[in-house]
């Protein structure tokens, strides 16, 4: 197969996406051929402003159908494939939409919300985040939370969640939980980056491995490419098995400066977190259009079409059908 018809047949899923949604990013995703991603609809929003939020992916469900349909199941996934369109699984990047009721889970269950990280980067009601100075673990409420994820079928996300939180909700957790963007700490060291013991523990305990490109996370920063992305989720294969890994981009398309400063400070408005970067995607996948250099990058690295096709997605959907 040449490299285009590979990626025509492939099913592509993003394990995160955080965008400035509407025309321009619907369009880049069927360019890209993407066949479904995470996208993220609350970061620190309560439950009335996340409920508004669902409540205007709902109108783009509905003006853009061509493009995009919203994904409950791992055969809405597949049928969006044979449709030519982009399946839309609503994602949290943190609990605060819960708030302190457990029975809001449910009710986001309910609105198509199937991905949930536990933490961003700071201190909430569930546990702590991976910026937050003293990692205090899970809550009691937090295994609370846990269970009913669990029981209503939602994926527990770890990716800006500390490392004693996280081992704590993958023991606590009875379906399997992901990291859905994150990169090794062994090729880079930084706080959001895990550590091979991070990783094989996950991956020992029926979880899962969604590799980034956020540049700051990268070896080469802002000067990385497309190869090297493939290298750091080889890194990771080769830790933990290509049945465990995805990829999970973290594309920031169409916001301006102020957005990311919103996401930079604690609950949004509180102490700023990190520096503000100034991110250049990686040479090659500047935008969601390029996926098809994805996995051609995969085939100039040696892979056999069955990693490529685990990879770029079918690993993705034995996840979350494991889940849901």
């Amino acid at each position: 197969m040449t490299n285009t018809n590979l990626h025509d047949d492939l099913i592509v899923f993003d394990g995160l996406i955080i965008s400035n949604w509407g025309s321009d990013v619907f369009n880049a995703m069927q360019k890209g051929g993407l066949t479904a991603a995470n996208c993220t609809c609350s970061v620190w929003e309560n439950f009335r402003d996340t409920m508004l939020n669902i409540g205007a992916w709902n109108g783009m469900f509905s003006e853009h159908s061509e493009q995009i349909t919203k994904a409950i199941s791992v055969a809405d996934i597949r049928n969006a494939k044979s449709d030519g369109k982009t399946a839309i699984v609503l994602g949290f990047q943190n609990t605060t939409a819960f708030e302190d009721r457990p029975e809001f889970v449910e009710l986001f269950k309910q609105q198509g919300v199937g991905i949930v990280q536990m933490t961003y980067n700071t201190q909430n009601l569930v546990g702590s985040g991976c910026y937050e100075s003293t990692d205090s673990g899970l809550s009691d409420y937090g295994h609370d939370i846990v269970a009913e994820m669990n029981r209503v079928g939602m994926l527990c996300d770890l990716s800006h969640v500390g490392p004693k939180t996280s081992e704590d909700v993958i023991r606590a957790s009875k379906r399997p939980v992901a990291y859905s963007h994150c990169l090794p700490n062994g090729l880079k060291a930084h706080p959001r980056n895990k550590t091979d013991e991070q990783l094989r523990f996950i991956a020992d305990n029926d979880g899962f491995v969604g590799v980034t490109m956020f540049p700051p996370f990268l070896p080469r920063g802002n000067d990385s490419t497309v190869d090297d992305y493939v290298t750091a989720i080889d890194y990771v294969v080769n830790l933990v098995g290509e049945d465990r890994v995805g990829f999970g981009t973290d594309f920031t398309m169409g916001y301006d400066k102020r957005f990311f400063e919103y996401l930079n400070r604690d609950k949004g408005t509180g102490r700023q977190l990190t520096e503000i970067w100034d991110v250049e995607f990686p040479d090659g996948l500047e935008s969601i259009a390029d996926f098809p250099n994805l996995t051609a990058a995969m085939e100039r690295a040696g892979w056999s079409e069955t990693k490529v096709r685990k990879v770029m997605g079918e690993n993705w959907l034995s996840l979350l059908d494991r889940v849901w």
